[in-house]
């Protein structure tokens, strides 16, 4: 099928609307790298059915944002995590014990206690503990302050603690106005094993019942990506979401039942960028990224032994520096962002000499 181009992101996700509303259409699978406006598109989403009758519940970084610390500043001892229950995202805690939902799905993933306290009618606060061994007993720690990964996992549990009880609806309870789930990059800050886990998970949960709102999840992450669409499979769309370096549009395209591999798509885009010559600061970065993904996979220590040259070739240790200075933030931002021709050339033949080095599979992202 051919690509759709939208002028805005308001644009896209009114075409992903109308696209759910297409018979047998639950499922909707975005990829879209870092930067290309995710969580502003989630936004978007929300904004259109809001403007008519509240319709969308929606995990992105703005969720993430209803959770605050108070660290206890003064005496350093209690530390807790506080709910901004102004927002319609807590409805649950006027009618379920949270405490009961939440505690087999945190124990899923971490080993943690929490206990979850209602001060006032405006202030709920989580307190977290754990136990540890001291002189070959355990001891329990009260009041810590959690990894930013357990407390990423901590409001992911909770978000699927609402879903279960969406799902669950017979259409009088508090959330009986959800007709759309939108999930953004749930696993922004966890290892590959948890995003497994977590895209598992959530899989099997929204797929237990033939039932529920139609959902959309977007994300960055390749591993994420292919194993929801496993989970899927039947009344999916793939799509991956661009934004094209020469323009200020948005290209969605077709992907589904299409193989999709995450280095793959970003060795496509560099090797359409190295071809046009239309090359930006940002392809230094996506190909550091190509090959720390390349290193992991054959057990590198790190992406530099990715360039397979001779000590004593001048272009080993020029390459080396162009891309970490082109992928450092300080020179993203005193830098102008178009390179000048010799860089241009300098990404054309360190792109090249990377791939010939290893055994890609160039029909699957080599340009026409």
């Amino acid at each position: 099928m051919p690509d759709h181009e939208f002028q805005n992101l308001q644009e896209v996700a009114q075409f992903l609307r109308n696209d759910l509303s297409k018979p047998k259409r639950r499922f909707t699978l975005l990829y879209a790298h870092n930067a290309t406006g995710k969580t502003r598109l989630s936004g978007a989403f929300k904004d259109i059915g809001k403007a008519k009758i509240r319709d969308t519940l929606y995990f992105n970084a703005y969720t993430e944002d209803l959770f605050y610390w108070d660290n206890d500043l003064e005496n350093d001892r209690e530390r807790i995590l506080k709910l901004n229950v102004r927002s319609n995202f807590f409805d649950a805690l006027k009618h379920i014990d949270i405490n009961s939902q939440l505690r087999p799905l945190i124990k899923r993933y971490v080993d943690l206690e929490f206990r979850l306290d209602q001060i006032d009618k405006n202030e709920w606060r989580v307190s977290f503990s754990r136990d540890v061994l001291v002189d070959g007993r355990l001891e329990e720690l009260e009041d810590i302050k959690i990894s930013r990964g357990e407390e990423n996992i901590f409001i992911w549990c909770f978000f699927l603690a609402i879903v279960q009880l969406v799902l669950d609806d017979d259409g009088t309870g508090p959330y009986n106005w959800v007709k759309y789930l939108y999930i953004d990059d749930p696993v922004s800050s966890l290892d590959e094993t948890n995003a497994i886990s977590v895209a598992s998970h959530l899989g099997n949960l929204l797929t237990k019942s033939e039932k529920g709102p139609q959902t959309i999840i977007s994300t960055h992450h390749g591993l994420f990506f292919n194993v929801l669409g496993n989970e899927f499979k039947k009344g999916t769309k793939s799509y991956f979401l661009k934004s094209p370096s020469d323009s200020d549009n948005y290209i969605l395209s077709d992907i589904t039942n299409k193989f999709f591999l995450q280095h793959l798509t970003t060795l496509q885009e560099l090797d359409k960028a190295r071809i046009s010559g239309n090359l930006k600061r940002h392809h230094f970065n996506l190909l550091r990224c190509s090959m720390e993904q390349t290193a992991i996979f054959l057990g590198f220590e790190n992406w530099k032994e990715c360039i397979k040259l001779d000590d004593n070739d001048p272009d080993k240790a020029l390459c080396e520096r162009m891309i970490n200075v082109m992928s450092h933030g300080d020179y993203l931002i005193l830098d102008p962002e178009d390179l000048v021709k010799q860089h241009k050339g300098d990404f054309q033949r360190f792109f090249q000499r990377f791939v010939d080095a290893y055994p890609f599979t160039k029909t699957l992202f080599a340009s026409k």
